[in-house]
């Protein structure tokens, strides 16, 4: 009597899971009709895995809210509801910040703020080579918190681009997706597909490193000069972002070492941007670290002279310099 009883229960159960598994396969076949958008239509018997790119056309206007699920120093790529990707090109004209905030007039964001499972809203027009040229990029405070504190790049993308289309019923399946292509990314990308695969990837092309007067965020003489010649590298560069973290000495309490050191950092980058005309869109957010990376004795006159500094670093994307046909190395 139990053992036919048991047998009825798993039979129940069994029949229970392969429901629940065609309840789940059959949303996912009709996801991409319900949430379809004006553009290219899609074949209706594509995998879950297919992702559409868009071009945009000459002078078209465009505006769409999507998940950024690539980037580098001067483009990223938004992925929208539809699984349809658009590449979006920032220029120094690109307005990028929040929604909302005092006065409605938002926080503004380096280029280097837009990070990957980002929520953004893109305005712009559509330029020869098929990019969405962007005027204004627009997200949430909220979803940047959340984007900064993701542990993961691949957690976020997930999590958001079900947000957006609402299918909950589609989270394991999205997820099983995002795994695929990075295990399939990692084991059949040739060396173009590298290139853009490594674009977050940076190499120091130059740096140097100014120094500060006892209690100082003025800019010296020697300082100035350093920055001149770490700025003409930039000239002609592409593909770039540069790194400024202030530093200070162990004279003074903690708090105001952290805020001396940030004002360093920032008067690097004032200098950089309005005497070289470097874009703000290629800073890095500019850190004071405080006395918490010290490279010398803070109990000597010269230790801390060393440790009163700024460090500025110029990085080059190796997606955009490493050569297209350059062996892969086994």
């Amino acid at each position: 009597m139990s053992t036919s009883l048991k047998t009825s229960t798993d039979v129940t159960r069994a029949l229970r899971l392969m429901t629940a598994l065609f309840a789940l396969t059959l949303a996912m076949m009709l996801a991409p009709a319900a949430f379809g958008q004006v553009g290219a239509p899609a074949p209706n018997n594509r995998s879950l895995t297919q992702v559409n790119t868009r071009p945009v056309p000459v002078g078209a206007k465009v505006k769409f809210r999507g998940v950024v699920v690539r980037r580098d120093a001067d483009t990223f790529i938004v992925r929208d509801a539809s699984r349809v990707d658009t590449q979006v090109l920032l220029t120094d004209e690109t307005s990028i910040k929040t929604k909302g905030g005092f006065l409605r007039s938002g926080k503004r964001y380096p280029v280097t703020g837009l990070l990957t499972g980002l929520i953004v809203e893109v305005e712009g027009r559509g330029d020869r080579q098929g990019q969405l040229v962007a005027d204004k990029v627009r997200f949430n405070e909220s979803d940047m918190r959340a984007a900064i504190t993701t542990d993961t790049r691949v957690g976020p993308v997930e999590e958001n681009q079900i947000r957006l289309s609402g299918q909950i019923d589609e989270l394991s399946a999205v997820a099983d997706e995002a795994r695929r292509e990075a295990a399939a990314a990692q084991e059949t990308a040739n060396i173009a597909n590298e290139r853009i695969s490594s674009l977050d990837d940076y190499d120091v092309m130059e740096e140097t490193v100014v120094n500060f007067a006892l209690n100082s965020a003025v800019l010296s003489a020697e300082a100035r000069r350093q920055l001149d010649g770490l700025a003409a590298k930039t000239s002609g560069a592409r593909a770039f972002v540069i790194e400024v973290s202030g530093h200070a000495d162990a004279t003074g309490s903690a708090a105001r070492n952290f805020q001396l050191s940030q004002r360093r950092a920032e008067a690097v980058v004032q200098y950089l941007a309005v005497n070289h005309r470097i874009p703000m869109r290629r800073f890095i957010t500019p850190m004071g670290y405080g006395k918490t990376a010290s490279v010398a004795d803070n109990t000597t006159r010269e230790g801390r002279a060393q440790n009163r500094r700024v460090e500025v670093k110029m990085l080059v994307s190796r997606g955009m310099t490493r050569p297209v046909n350059s062996a892969r190395t086994p």
